[in-house]
């Protein structure tokens, strides 16, 4: 097994594949029907009956999902359980081309019907890597084993190297190009930790830490972000170091805040950077032994689709550095608008911007219009003595969008009014999304949105209260809302 074979790495990578897809399909399976179910916040069947209005008859070429064919929750529970099912399929080594043409249709179809609650950049992420894990896995059935040939599988690898490379650049890139003066003066991390979409208890114990290592880490995550991604494209040793340090900010994110799957993901993606030698010394990967050799798919098709994948990643990539030249070309312009709705690129970078503050939205509902009683969430910030939690891998989507929900005005965010519409009709999907419904004898009949501004409370202040959070009211979010006539 020679330094520059990757046959333990695609075997590895591919069922880690797997791995991640399953996550993702559990996470969901469990919110659908509150998300976009019937009865949930967002119905996916009306989501399609609107876009079947507009559209037209091409309609699927804009929004491409099985949902057109049927959009009851029957189908929403269909395309988790069959997500699940192959993800275990395809961890097993057993029609892993078949399966991951399966799991990337059921995710894609999931995330393109299922509107703003499908917006977030692991599930781009995950669509873009699943569809390059398509074209590197064999067309043989398995199911034990080494994929063995390097045929055209090598070409893959190396898109998936690059796309780590986006992703990492990209991260650091946006950053340095928002032109925001606390990513500019390293002071950043002196909030993030209090103020990131869904903090953990660890977070509230680094937030502590002095502003000369909040600075320093905000150094060594440029340094990362910007510069070792370029050691992907270094020798054996020089790679293997980067890989590492990429992996090391991945562990770091994931111990500090939630990210549902994404750095699992992204740290798959870290894999790509290892030959056999390295992946052969890990247990459960020595012990998968070799297969004969597969068959791979024909250059005839890989080919076209390398250079496809690899034209829009470095447009998007070049819109990123904000040196777009799709503009100058209009025929590419168009081919990537074409495309775009099938996430085969995407562009990344979080976090651009650093809030300084954390407004959270606190729902409450009311019986009498006097006496107010808050909804509480498992997991987004809510009673002060409710210690930061991990929810990851799992991603609690409604969680995760009322940060966003806060950030902008009542009016420019429409799914809260849902949300409100559903609380007031008691609606069981969407209460199993809180942590605790105060109103279980039956819904109440008012419900309204206060605002406040949050901050992690001090050693001493924790020590003494028991509380990890100190608010200040900011006033109404929303108007009172009522089913009843006034």
């Amino acid at each position: 097994m020679g330094r520059s074979s990757h046959f333990l790495v695609r075997a590895f990578v591919l069922r880690l594949a797997g791995v991640v897809y399953l996550i993702a399909f559990l996470s969901l399976w469990v919110q659908v029907d509150g998300l976009i179910g019937r009865g949930g916040i967002l119905p996916a069947a009306d989501y399609i009956e609107l876009l079947s209005q507009r559209l037209g008859y091409d309609g699927w070429l804009k929004v491409p999902t099985v949902l057109w064919i049927n959009s009851s929750d029957g189908t929403l529970h269909l395309l988790c359980g069959l997500g699940v099912l192959l993800s275990c399929v395809l961890i097993a080594g057993i029609l892993p081309a078949l399966s991951l043409i399966g799991l990337w249709i059921c995710y894609l179809s999931l995330v393109t019907g299922g509107g703003p609650f499908f917006s977030f950049q692991w599930d781009a992420l995950l669509l873009e890597f699943g569809f390059l894990a398509i074209w590197w896995a064999p067309l043989d059935r398995g199911p034990t084993g080494v994929w063995a040939g390097d045929g055209t599988g090598r070409l893959v690898l190396w898109l998936n190297r690059w796309l780590l490379f986006r992703l990492m650049l990209s991260s650091g890139l946006v950053k340095l190009m928002s032109g925001d003066s606390v990513w500019r003066d390293f002071s950043a991390l002196r909030y993030h930790y209090e103020t990131q979409p869904l903090p953990t208890w660890t977070s509230w114990i680094v937030h502590q830490f002095p502003d000369w290592f909040q600075a320093l880490s905000v150094g060594a995550m440029f340094c990362i972000e910007i510069a070792v991604p370029f050691t992907i494209f270094a020798n054996r040793s020089v790679r293997l170091a980067g890989a590492a340090a990429l992996g090391f900010l991945q562990l770091a994110i994931a111990a500090t805040g939630n990210y549902g799957f994404f750095n699992i993901l992204t740290f798959v993606l870290c894999l790509t950077l290892l030959d056999d030698q390295v992946v052969g010394r890990i247990p459960v990967v020595s012990r998968m032994g070799f297969s004969k050799p597969v068959r791979e798919w024909p250059r005839a098709i890989v080919l076209p689709v390398v250079a496809l994948l690899l034209l829009l990643s470095t447009l998007n990539l070049a819109n990123t550095a904000r040196l777009s030249f799709s503009t100058l070309v209009p025929a590419l312009s168009t081919a990537v608008q074409a495309l775009r709705p099938f996430y085969l690129s995407s562009s990344y970078g979080l976090f651009a911007v650093m809030t300084t503050t954390r407004p959270e939205l606190i729902i409450e509902g009311s019986m009498d219009g006097e006496i107010w009683v808050p909804y509480e969430f498992e997991w987004k910030a809510g009673a002060l003595d409710q210690r930061p939690s991990f929810a990851s891998p799992h991603m609690p989507r409604l969680d995760w969008q009322m940060w966003f929900a806060a950030l902008r005005p009542f009016e420019r965010t429409p799914w809260v009014s849902n949300l409100l519409a559903r609380l007031l009709e008691g609606a069981p999907e969407v209460t199993e999304l809180l942590a605790s419904n105060p109103f279980r004898d039956g819904p109440p009949r008012f419900v309204r949105i206060q605002q406040y501004e949050y901050s992690f409370t001090t050693y001493d202040q924790l020590w003494s209260t028991g509380e990890w959070w100190t608010r200040t009211r900011k006033g109404a979010y929303s108007p009172t809302f009522s089913l009843e006539p006034d």
